[in-house]
């Protein structure tokens, strides 16, 4: 897999980093890859490099990078520490129009032939609900057990990509109500998908975590890839 680290543009002109990650045909669709709180970490460039085998050109960004750039956290409690001041310092406004910045960085790269789709781990995947709503490249979002997706439903309003939700059943971060609230505004549109893997607990897609859950992180994998072969086509 070939990878290297890009400049991203935001919206607001500034120039952040963003790894990329391509196919092994050299070309395809685009995938922005949003991190969760450990930063573009070994697992997330895992993530990319796996997309990227799928057939899609994959730029995970550097969301953090406006307080420190390139954060590359471990698991253990003192990245998680680490991650959660991180995570409680973010300019989410801010990261937004960072990340519509990267859809556009990613669509001008001459190895993306097709259209762009989001994807995103917790605090990733609000963001990835957030740059689809706020993005008119994005042709689809994926959004996995995304933190305090009720806190943003009111851009719901703004959303023209169709969406796609995966939660775990045993997630006491996000409970039955974060999950009904997207329900409650999404569900009557007939592009929105939301899955729920009831033995299935937060961060279920993360193998370096012991939440790892292999069979919920295959039915989404495969319902991730169905959704963008039918939405990127």
């Amino acid at each position: 897999m070939t990878s290297r680290w890009i400049d991203i543009t935001s919206s607001t002109g500034e120039t952040y980093g963003g790894y990329l990650s391509l196919p092994p045909t050299g070309k395809g669709p685009g995938l922005v890859l949003i991190q969760e709180i450990w930063g573009v970490n070994d697992h997330i460039r895992k993530v990319a490099d796996q997309y990227a085998a799928d057939g899609f050109v994959v730029l995970a960004p550097d969301v953090f990078w406006r307080q420190s750039p390139r954060v590359d956290l471990n698991y253990d409690e003192a990245g998680t520490k680490q991650a959660f001041a991180f995570m409680q310092g973010l300019d989410q406004p801010a990261a937004v129009k960072d990340l519509v910045g990267a859809v556009s960085t990613l669509k001008a790269q001459p190895e993306v032939t097709g259209k762009i789709a989001t994807v995103g781990y917790c605090m990733g995947g609000r963001l990835s609900f957030l740059t689809a709503a706020h993005s008119a490249d994005v042709a689809a979002g994926v959004c996995y057990y995304p933190g305090a997706i009720n806190t943003v439903m009111g851009d719901a309003a703004q959303l023209k990509a169709p969406v796609q939700f995966h939660f775990g059943g045993l997630d006491t971060h996000i409970g039955k109500d974060v999950r009904q609230s997207v329900i409650d505004t999404l569900g009557d549109r007939e592009d929105t998908e939301v899955y729920i893997y009831e033995q299935a607990d937060h961060g279920f897609n993360c193998w370096g975590r012991p939440m790892y859950n292999q069979n919920a992180a295959l039915l989404a994998h495969g319902r991730v890839l169905e959704f963008l072969a039918e939405h990127l086509a």
